[in-house]
């Protein structure tokens, strides 16, 4: 129910206003980080300085809807009900709204602390809990990661922040390669470990003996970032053929064999 000098029209207006404002004002920053990175940096934007100004943006648009619906709702009379009622019980009240709204706030806090500490920019290639890809967008809650198949990844910023990450892109755009391999434990892993270094051209090394085989690690020099799947899963191949070919995995059922 509307105030005795409350209006539908400022209601309205109020709503309609601040979607217009946060529009144009969204609008406005993008176009002027835009030509300040064509007169300073010749068109191209660090990831540290996108990450944030995408996150500014996303801030201020969400602040001027908060302002226009607080103005809208300050219409109406029982507002006023509710928010005497909220200030006479305010510690019960602020515990309610805190327990269910936990979730919510932490995201909205890690996600500042993210956008402040950058541990990840948008353009980085990520690897969080065994999804790789790079990061697309870092939201006021959540982080998108588009992965293998042109898929995207939600992760919530709390559960980005907490956990581990692992950035390839961090420091440089190029990154070394990674590939594990496994032969029968009762291969000859010292001429499994010259086989491969000879066919990769890169350091080899025991990383881990089991009860069903030895693991072996096989590096491989720096490629951009995009082309690291492609380059691991053809250096696995030639591998295992280099491998075959050598008798080292006959008669083996381990976790990599196919």
């Amino acid at each position: 129910m509307l105030k005795e000098n409350g209006e539908w029209g400022v209601v309205i207006g109020a709503i309609v206003i601040s979607l217009l404002l946060a529009f144009v004002v969204e609008r406005v920053l993008h176009r002027r980080a835009e030509r300040l990175a064509a007169a300073v940096t010749r068109g191209h934007v660090s990831r540290e300085t996108e990450t944030r100004l995408r996150f500014m943006r996303r801030l201020i648009y969400a602040v001027i809807l908060l302002i226009g619906v607080a103005i809208a709702l300050s219409q109406f009379a029982g507002v006023d009900e509710i928010a005497a009622s909220l200030l006479a019980s305010g510690v019960v009240a602020a515990a309610i709204i805190g327990f269910a709204a936990r979730q919510t706030l932490a995201n909205f806090v890690a996600g500042v602390m993210l956008a402040i500490t950058q541990p990840i920019r948008v353009g980085d290639w990520v690897t969080f809990e065994g999804h790789h890809g790079i990061v697309e967008d870092v939201r006021l809650n959540y982080t998108f990661l588009r992965i293998a198949g042109e898929t995207r990844l939600v992760i919530p910023n709390e559960k980005l922040a907490s956990g581990i990450l692992q950035n390839d892109t961090l420091k440089v755009d190029e990154i070394g390669l990674d590939v594990a391999l496994w032969i029968p434990p009762a291969a000859d892993a010292e001429r499994a470990v010259a086989v491969l270094r000879e066919e990769s051209g890169a350091d080899v090394a025991v990383a881990e003996a089991a009860a069903w085989g030895v693991r072996l690690a096989v590096g491989g020099g720096p490629v951009p970032a995009p082309e690291r799947g492609a380059a691991e899963a053809e250096l696995r191949a030639r591998c295992h053929a280099r491998l075959r070919a050598e008798g080292l995995l006959e008669g083996f059922a381990g976790p990599d064999r196919s």
